[in-house]
């Protein structure tokens, strides 16, 4: 496992990162199979991590796993991950909340609860995590968890830098064509567009046109056809896994769903989440001390960031995690890799 490296992105990454978005399913991504915005999400995270002004809140942030023993050790790239320091920082960002409403009638004597959506913009300004994409042949292994979960800790290393409120979009249920049942019953409606389509065009622009066209009225979750109900909240298998890494961090799923596909939401105060709060500054040492187990170790600063995981004990060497170059005296973060070692 300490083969792997999470660290920045690359000008020289731009071959890989399209290999990676042609093999990212359409609509589920937010990694444009582009070779034209792809090296602007290049430049734009190169400027982010160079910046040495206040930040904006437009800033993105592009993260690379490269598996250093890969090809006989010259190294590829499997993944990528990234942030977006707050989300709709142009324009509201939109959702659909999931409410309850109660219709009565003391005259007939019924009472029914019912679900609604509600169109609103209650993340705009969260920390958005986004542009995660793993190759399928590391899936099984704890790739995913450095390539999630390295994010938190360089949030929390530059916390001015974003919001303390951290939110991530997952994938909605599409069928082979890629097409929505949610979209379908809901945003085609208004848009006059399919789903592929509606995803492609204002994914990524500005979503101030999903107010413009969107009425602002409850949705009724029970007028929707069945597909689309059964839709709401669940997702594409391909969002599966980091899905699962994020609620074991301790992200709400039951809140807010995607206005396009349906898919959940999650959302969490960044002090809340577990890599965070088990978080702790750590100093290299020349030898090593305590019982060893599993890691993500994490040079913080943004000139150098670089994330590993690494089987050490509470006194890391720089033998411990190679892949870091870490010198005696140098600061990490350092956070428990299995749940189980919270105690």
């Amino acid at each position: 496992m300490n083969h792997l490296l999470l660290r920045p992105v690359a000008a020289a990454d731009l071959a890989d990162l399209q290999r990676m978005a042609a093999a990212s399913a359409d609509g589920i991504s937010s990694l444009p199979n582009d070779e034209t915005k792809l090296r602007r999400r290049i430049e734009a995270s190169l400027q982010s991590f160079a910046s040495a002004d206040d930040a904006s809140g437009e800033e993105t942030y592009l993260f690379v796993l490269e598996d250093q023993a890969a090809d006989a050790g010259r190294g590829r790239l499997v993944g990528c991950s990234g942030i977006a320091a707050s989300a709709g920082f142009f324009d509201r960002f939109y959702s659909y909340r999931n409410e309850f409403v109660v219709h009565a009638s003391a005259a007939l004597g019924v009472s029914q609860r019912m679900h609604t959506l509600h169109l609103c913009h209650d993340l705009t300004g969260a920390t958005l995590l986004t542009s995660f994409y793993l190759d399928p042949d590391y899936e099984q292994g704890p790739a995913a968890q450095l390539l999630s979960r390295a994010r938190l800790l360089f949030i929390r290393a530059h916390a001015e830098r974003f919001s303390a409120r951290i939110a991530a979009e997952s994938p909605g249920v599409t069928d082979d064509a890629g097409q929505s049942p949610f979209w379908d019953a809901v945003g085609r409606r208004f848009f006059g567009m399919d789903y592929p389509e509606a995803e492609a065009v204002i994914g990524g622009r500005s979503r101030a046109c999903i107010a413009e066209l969107m009425p602002p009225s409850p949705v009724y979750v029970a007028l929707l056809p069945e597909a689309a109900q059964w839709a709401i909240g669940q997702l594409h298998p391909v969002g599966e896994l980091p899905f699962s890494i994020l609620q074991d961090e301790g992200f709400d799923a039951d809140t807010y769903i995607d206005i396009f596909d349906g898919g959940p939401t999650v959302q969490a105060p960044l002090a809340s989440l577990r890599s965070v709060r088990l978080a702790r500054e750590v100093q290299v040492h020349a030898e090593a001390g305590g019982p060893r187990h599993w890691q993500l170790l994490v040079r913080p600063t943004r000139a150098n960031f670089a994330a590993v995981l690494a089987e050490a004990g509470e006194r890391i060497t720089p033998a411990d995690a190679p892949a870091l170059d870490a010198r005696v005296g140098e600061r990490l973060l350092a956070t428990p890799l299995q749940a189980q070692e919270q105690a």
